[in-house]
């Protein structure tokens, strides 16, 4: 005789009475979720209203697509996209491999109290408040800071490096780099945990070296880590942090250093701009979705992996 399975809601009481310790930790989780990402999505409506504070969100306007096409048609949006696009590329490209490259090179030193100082030192800057970071940046290229100070001796002219748009970019990554590569090689570290020991010593019985265990057996191991980090970063890739290329850029550098979401702080918050911001930051939104979405199918039809 069949047994009769339980209905979907029995089968999530059970399990919550059984986990329910689990759910409750999870639940502040969930409740920041709510309130502060899904929450403020209903405000959103306003990119195709011509808000105003005294009507409110429902009594204002509506326009349409009014604001996108403004933007769309606006002298800044090339501009602003295509820095945005290149930054984002840059970083991709430069700083995403260095704490895989930090974390392979870590794995492989032996003494360790050299490993523990390696990693200490090259967490510190991440937890360096922004303001200080760029305050250290601002500091160093200076005319008179310590890298023009160097490059003048070899015989460059000592012109600040910020007031210089084609330099911005280059600042910009490599100031990421040293400030994120520790801390995002901890994930990376964790996961070469995870691989089977008696993996390399069935390699070195078999002859290979540390290079070729490296390649043929960390790398493989960590993979499907590496594919999912990728996979979220496609997602992000238009959210190029404000705060940083604010707290950098000036007037002379816009060419080649304002970014949508710079942009959107610069419309919405100093020159009132509500709609026309809320228009801009949707649009980057709707852009991060697609990447992040054609990043996973493809990283499931080629290696499998993928976030769902």
């Amino acid at each position: 005789m069949k047994a009769i399975r339980p209905s979907l809601s029995r089968r999530i009481a059970r399990d919550f009475l059984l986990n329910k310790y689990l759910y409750i930790m999870i639940l502040p989780v969930l409740i920041y979720y709510a309130v502060f990402h899904y929450a403020p999505m209903y405000g959103a409506i306003i990119a195709f209203k011509d808000y105003s504070p005294i009507k409110g969100i429902m009594g204002s306007d509506w326009v349409g697509l009014k604001h996108f096409i403004d933007f769309f048609d606006s002298y800044y949006f090339v501009r602003i996209l295509k820095n945005t696009l290149l930054i984002s590329l840059y970083t991709l490209v430069f700083e995403f491999p260095a704490p895989i490259i930090l974390a392979l090179l870590i794995n492989e030193v032996r003494h360790r109290m050299f490993k523990r100082v390696v990693q200490t030192i090259t967490y510190m800057p991440y937890f360096i408040s922004l303001v200080v970071i760029c305050g250290i940046i601002t500091d160093f290229t200076n005319s008179d800071g310590l890298i023009n100070g160097m490059l003048v001796s070899l015989g460059y002219d000592g012109q600040a490096m910020l007031q210089r748009p084609e330099l911005f970019r280059t600042i910009y990554v490599i100031s990421e780099i040293w400030q994120r590569i520790g801390w995002e090689s901890i994930i990376y570290i964790a996961a070469l945990m995870s691989i089977d020991l008696d993996q390399y010593e069935a390699a070195r019985i078999d002859g290979a070296g540390r290079f070729k265990q490296m390649f043929f057996i960390t790398i493989p191991g960590i993979l499907p880590t590496i594919t999912i980090m990728f996979i979220l970063r496609m997602g992000n890739m238009m959210n190029v942090g404000f705060e940083k290329i604010i707290l950098l850029y000036n007037s002379v550098t816009y060419e080649t250093a304002d970014v949508i979401s710079s942009f959107v702080y610069r419309k919405g918050l100093l020159e009132f701009g509500w709609s026309y911001s809320a228009a801009v930051g949707l649009f980057n939104s709707v852009i991060n979705l697609c990447l992040l979405i054609t990043a996973n199918y493809v990283s499931k039809k080629l290696s499998k992996n993928s976030l769902w």
